[in-house]
């Protein structure tokens, strides 16, 4: 996952892994603790000096495993607050393969202008700065690029297949807001399937917001399951001092 939206900027400290893309997405500017930290108060004034640097707030994402159950204890004590819960879902090699698409989809190598508008009118934050960042994090990993059309030919629903390692990785599913709940989304979601399908993947991962049911169900029809979950800790701010 750490490949497939790698970030602009990373630092490895040989325990967690500081990554910073100018604030574009949380994901590409948070700490991912690779390993427990031997001194993890250490290693948060690290973490702190090195985002502060760059103008951005410390975030963490941590997988929920027992591995990381001390640390997240150690970031509750520090006043970190828990959001964003995200469930990782996958399907194996070997699932019956999608069936047909229900609308036109082009498969492309790159995004295109009219695939990035799409996408950066749903999910992006932000001006043409951040959007030429999130241009070179989706550059740095080899990719195809879906987009579905409507019946009047122009685009409707778009999504990333990122080729990692052999796997696949589903990114930036967006659909325009008058084309919702019309199958484009799930067109582009078989159309990046067959394409991975085709290519021999061993398997396919997709990150999803544990609150978006309407996303999981889709995902779940299409032999997805939960195979583990994370969530970003971001430290609350220090209420400002008043008075006379």
């Amino acid at each position: 996952m750490d490949a497939a939206w790698p970030a602009v900027e990373r630092y490895d400290t040989g325990e967690w892994v500081l990554r910073a893309a100018a604030g574009v997405t949380q994901r590409a500017n948070s700490v991912w603790p690779q390993e427990a930290a031997a001194e993890p108060e250490a290693a948060l004034r690290e973490a702190v000096q090195w985002y502060r640097k760059r103008r951005l707030p410390l975030i963490f994402q941590i997988t929920d495993t027992p591995a990381n159950a001390g640390l997240n204890d150690y970031l509750d004590a520090q006043g970190f607050t828990r959001q964003s819960e995200t469930l990782v879902m996958a399907r194996p090699a070997g699932v019956d393969p999608p069936g047909p698409a229900a609308a036109k989809v082009d498969i492309l190598e790159q995004p295109d202008e009219e695939w990035l508008d799409l996408w950066w009118s749903v999910d992006g934050r932000g001006g043409q700065a951040e959007r030429e960042t999130a241009r070179t994090i989706l550059a740095g990993c080899p990719s195809l690029y879906a987009l579905a059309r409507h019946d009047d030919g122009g685009p409707a629903a778009v999504g990333r297949l990122a080729l990692v390692e052999g796997t696949g990785g589903i990114y930036c599913m967006a659909a325009s807001p008058f084309h919702r709940r019309r199958g484009y989304a799930s067109a582009v979601l078989q159309a990046l399937l067959s394409e991975g399908d085709a290519r021999g993947l061993a398997g396919t991962w997709l990150l999803v917001t544990a609150a978006n049911h309407a996303a999981r169900q889709l995902y779940s029809q299409t032999g997805f399951e939960e195979a583990g979950r994370y969530l970003y800790r971001q430290q609350r701010p220090r209420p400002a001092l008043t008075g006379c």
